[in-house]
C-alpha cells in the first residue's frame, strides 16, 4: 500500500507566470554574490584538530595522506601542483626519498616544467645534498638550455661552495649557447671578483662579437679605461670605428670616444673625431654630436673654434632646408646670411650661384618677387664686401638678361644698374641702362627713377623731355602732369607752368582730376592770381557740383582780402543751395548749409544766422521695403532722410500733417467741460488720442535735445518710397485728423 501510495503521490505542477512583465526592483548578479558573501552559506566549518600521541596513529595519519595525494595523482597526472604538494608533504615528513622519489616520477610526467625542477633542486639544496643537487642542475641545462634561470642558479650554488672551477666550467658551457648580455655580464663580474683581468678582457672579446652593438663597444672600453689599460681602450675604440665602418656610423660611439679623449687631455684628438663624425654622420642623426662638440669648444676652445661649431651647425640645417625644397628663398636668404657672416668670398659666391640656379618654374610676376632679390643681395655683396665693380657689373647684366621683359620686368634691378654705373663716375652707361629699359618695358616706375635721376643731376632739359615722354606715355597720370608744373614753377616759367595745367585739364582721361584741378587752383593763387583763380572755380563748378567746390570756393573768396568778400562768398552759398536743390545727395547739401551757418555764426548778421537756420532740414528715420537677389521679399530695412523746408513747401503731404499736428495741440488746450460734454462713444477715441500723444511727445523728448536742424520722427513709405511718405504713426495721426475734420462742421452745427 506504501508503493501504491508513493506511486500515485502526484508531482505538484509548476506555478504559471500570469505577470511576465519584469519587477519593479531589479537584482543583478552583483547583489546576489554579495548577499550569498555576506551570509556565508558556502563556508563549511573547519575540520576538527587532531593530536597524533602514538606511532601508530601517525602511520595511519601517513596512509591517509599518502592515499590521497596518490588519489589525487591518479585522477589527473598532469597538474604538477599535486606532485609538488605531495613531494613537499614528504619532505616535511622527513622522507627525503621518498620525496626525491615524488620528483622523478613527476618529472616522467613532465621533463620540460620549469617549477618542478627548481622545486627539486632547492629540496636537495635545502637538506644539503649537494651532489644530487648538482646532478639535477647539470640534468636541468642538458634538457633546457636556454632557460637562464637554471643557469643563474647552478653557478651561484657552486661560486657559493667556493667550487671556482666548477662555476667558471658552468659559465663556459653557458656561453656556448650565447645567452643574452646580462649573462656575459655576469661571467664578467664573475672573474672580476676574483681579479681575473685578462680572463675577463677575453670574454669581453668574445662578448661584442656575438652582440656587436655600439653600447657593448662603450663598455668594453671602459672596462679597460677603468682598469688603467689606456692605449687599450684607445685601441677599442678605433677597432669599433673600423668595424662598423662609414655606413653604419653611429654618434654615441664617437660621443664616447671624444669624452675619452677628453679626460686624457688629448684636444686636438677630440677635435679631430667630432670633426671626423660630422663628416660622415647624417645632419639629421647627428643632434647629440653637435651639442657635445659645442660645449667642449666652450670649455676648451677659443672664439674662433665656437663660432665655427655654430655656423656648422646651422649650415647643415640649411643645407637640408634647400635640399628638401630648392625653391624656397627663404632658407636660401638665411644660408647666405649666415656665410656671409663667415667671410669667405668663394662659399659666399659658390652659395649665391647654387640659390640663383633655381629659376621659378612660372613666368609670372609674383613667383618672381622673391627670387629677383637673391640677384640684388648678390650684386651688393660683390660691389660693398668684396669691392670687384667688374663681377659686380656682370651680375647686373647676368641678371637683366634672364628675366622676360616681354612678359614683365622690375624696375628696381634697372635702377640699381643705373645707381651702381653713377657710383662707378660712368654716367653715360647709366643714362644707357635706363634708355634700354624705357625703350625695352616703360614703365612708371622706369621714368619716375630716371627724371630723379636727371633732377639729382641738375639736367633739367632732360627731365622736360623724360617728362614728355612720360607724358605721352601715361597722359592720363594726373601726378606726372603736377609734378611736371611744379618743376617750371621752380625753374621760374609760370607761363609755361600754366600751360602744362592747361593742357593737363584738358585731357580727356585722368586718374585723379580732382588732385589735378586742386594743385592748379593752389597754383594760382599762390602767383596772387585771383581773377585767374575764380575763372577756375567757375570752369570746374561747370564740370562737377561737387559740395566739396562749392565749400572750396567760398573759402577762397573769404580767404581774399577785400571790403565785399563777405558779400562775394555768401553770394556763393547762395548760389550753391539754389544749385543743389535738385541734388538727390541730401548729405551734400546739408553739409553746405552747415558749413554756411558755420560762416554766418562767425560773420553774419541775427537776421542771417535765422535765414539760414530756416533752411537747415528735417531729420527723419523712413522705412523701405528690401527685395533679394532672386526678387522675393526681404523684410524693411530703416534709413534716415533729410526733409528740406523748400522742398516740404511742394509737397501736400506734408502740409496734411503739419495740419494734423495743429489740429491736436488745438485739442490738448480744449477745456475739460467740453470734454465732458461729448458723448459717452467718442470717450475711447479721445483717450487713445491722449496715449498716443503722451506717446508721441515721449518719443519727441530726445529728438528736441538734437539741434535746431535735426528732429527725428519716424515715417513708413510702404506705400510710397519717395520722399512723399510719413511715418506709420503719423499716418494714423493723419486719418484720426481727416476724421476729426469731418466732424467738427456737424459739432459747430450742434
Amino acid at each position: 500500500m506504501a508503493s501504491t501510495a508513493a506511486g500515485k503521490q502526484r508531482i505538484p505542477k509548476v506555478a504559471k507566470v500570469k505577470n511576465k512583465a519584469p519587477a519593479d526592483v531589479q537584482i543583478t548578479a552583483e547583489q546576489l554574490l554579495r548577499e550569498a558573501k555576506e551570509r556565508e552559506l558556502e563556508l563549511l566549518p573547519p575540520p576538527p584538530k587532531q593530536k597524533i600521541t602514538n606511532a601508530e596513529e601517525l602511520n595511519d595519519y601517513k596512509l591517509r595522506k599518502r592515499k590521497a595525494f596518490e588519489d589525487n595523482i591518479r585522477k589527473n597526472r598532469t597538474i604538477i601542483s599535486n606532485w609538488i604538494k605531495y613531494a613537499q608533504w614528504e619532505e616535511s615528513q622527513k622522507e627525503v626519498q621518498r620525496a626525491r622519489s615524488i620528483y622523478e616520477r613527476a618529472l616522467d610526467v613532465d621533463h620540460r616544467n620549469i617549477t618542478l625542477w627548481l622545486k627539486y633542486a632547492e629540496m636537495e639544496m635545502k637538506n644539503r645534498q649537494v651532489n644530487h643537487a648538482r646532478n639535477i642542475w647539470d640534468r636541468a641545462i642538458t634538457i633546457l638550455p636556454r632557460v637562464n634561470q637554471f643557469w643563474y642558479k647552478y653557478t651561484y650554488m657552486e661560486e657559493m661552495l667556493g667550487n671556482v672551477a666548477g662555476c667558471r666550467q658552468a659559465f663556459e658551457r653557458w656561453m656556448e649557447w650565447e645567452p643574452d648580455e646580462q649573462a656575459w655580464h655576469s661571467y664578467i663580474n664573475f672573474e672580476l671578483r676574483y681579479k681575473e683581468v685578462d680572463k675577463a678582457r677575453t670574454i669581453y672579446e668574445r662578448f661584442v662579437m656575438v652582440h656587436p652593438e655600439v653600447k657593448n663597444w662603450i663598455k668594453y672600453a671602459r672596462f679597460e679605461e677603468k682598469h688603467g689599460y689606456i692605449a687599450h681602450s684607445r685601441k677599442v675604440y678605433e677597432r669599433a670605428a673600423e668595424f662598423y665602418g662609414e655606413d653604419h656610423v653611429n654618434e654615441n660611439l664617437f660621443v664616447a670616444f671624444a669624452k675619452f679623449e677628453e679626460m686624457q687631455k688629448e684636444f686636438e684628438r677630440v677635435r679631430v673625431i667630432y670633426k671626423y663624425a660630422l663628416d660622415k654622420i647624417p645632419k639629421n642623426q647627428a643632434q647629440e654630436l653637435f651639442k657635445n662638440y659645442t660645449m667642449f669648444e666652450k670649455k676648451f676652445g677659443d672664439r674662433r673654434g665656437i663660432e665655427d661649431v655654430i655656423i656648422n651647425k646651422r649650415r647643415f640645417q640649411y643645407e637640408e632646408e634647400v635640399k628638401a625644397n630648392p625653391l624656397n628663398y627663404d632658407a636660401w636668404f638665411d644660408y647666405l646670411r649666415l656665410v656671409e657672416s663667415d667671410g669667405d668670398p668663394d662659399t659666399v659666391r659658390d652659395v649665391y650661384e647654387r640659390a640663383i640656379a633655381n629659376i621659378p618654374p612660372i613666368q609670372e610676376k609674383r613667383h618672381w618677387r622673391r627670387y629677383i632679390y637673391l640677384w640684388i643681395n648678390y650684386a651688393l655683396y660683390e660691389e660693398l664686401e668684396v669691392k670687384d665693380p667688374e663681377r659686380t657689373r656682370q651680375v647686373y647684366q647676368a641678371c637683366l638678361d634672364l628675366m622676360p621683359h616681354k612678359k614683365f620686368t622690375f624696375a628696381k634691378i634697372w635702377l640699381l644698374f643705373a645707381q651702381f654705373e653713377i657710383r662707378q663716375k660712368n654716367l653715360q652707361a647709366a643714362r644707357k641702362i635706363m634708355g634700354t629699359a624705357i625703350g625695352k618695358c616703360p614703365k612708371n616706375k622706369l621714368l619716375k627713377g630716371y627724371i630723379e635721376l636727371e633732377l639729382q643731376l641738375r639736367e633739367f632739359d632732360r627731365c622736360r623731355k623724360l617728362y614728355e615722354k612720360y607724358l605721352e606715355f601715361s597722359p592720363e597720370n594726373c601726378t606726372t602732369w603736377i609734378k611736371f608744373a611744379e618743376l617750371e614753377t621752380i625753374l621760374g616759367d609760370v607761363e609755361r607752368s600754366r600751360a602744362i595745367f592747361e593742357l593737363a585739364i584738358g585731357q580727356p582721361r585722368l586718374d585723379m582730376p580732382e588732385v589735378l584741378w586742386k594743385s592748379y587752383i593752389d597754383f594760382e593763387i599762390e602767383q596772387e592770381e585771383f581773377e585767374n583763380t575764380r575763372n577756375l572755380y567757375k570752369r570746374l563748378l561747370q564740370r562737377t557740383q561737387h559740395v566739396k567746390v562749392w565749400i572750396s570756393y567760398a573759402k577762397f573768396e573769404l580767404s581774399v582780402d577785400g571790403p565785399d568778400r563777405l558779400a562775394k562768398c555768401r553770394q556763393i552759398f547762395e548760389e550753391a543751395n539754389k544749385s543743389m536743390r535738385n541734388c538727390e545727395e541730401k548729405e551734400e547739401r546739408l553739409m553746405l548749409l552747415e558749413s554756411w551757418r558755420d560762416f554766418e555764426k562767425e560773420f553774419g548778421s541775427d537776421s542771417s544766422r535765422e535765414r539760414v537756420s530756416k533752411l537747415l532740414p528735417e531729420k527723419v528715420k523712413k522705412r523701405r521695403k528690401l527685395t533679394a537677389e532672386d526678387g522675393s521679399d526681404a523684410g524693411w530695412e530703416e534709413y534716415y532722410d533729410y526733409i528740406f523746408p523748400e522742398d516740404a513747401a511742394n509737397q501736400p503731404n506734408l502740409k496734411l500733417l503739419a495740419m494734423a499736428k495743429m489740429w491736436k495741440r488745438q485739442q490738448i488746450n480744449t477745456d475739460e467741460p467740453q470734454e465732458k460734454g461729448r458723448s459717452v462713444e467718442e470717450a475711447p477715441s479721445v483717450e487713445a488720442e491722449e496715449t498716443g500723444l503722451a506717446e508721441k511727445q515721449a518719443e519727441e523728448e530726445p529728438a528736441r535735445n538734437m539741434t535746431e536742424s535735426e528732429q527725428e520722427k519716424t515715417y513708413d513709405d510702404r506705400d510710397d518710397e519717395d520722399s512723399s511718405s510719413s511715418s506709420s504713426s503719423d499716418s494714423d495721426e493723419d486719418e484720426e485728423a481727416k476724421k476729426k475734420q469731418s466732424k467738427s462742421p456737424q459739432e459747430d452745427k450742434d
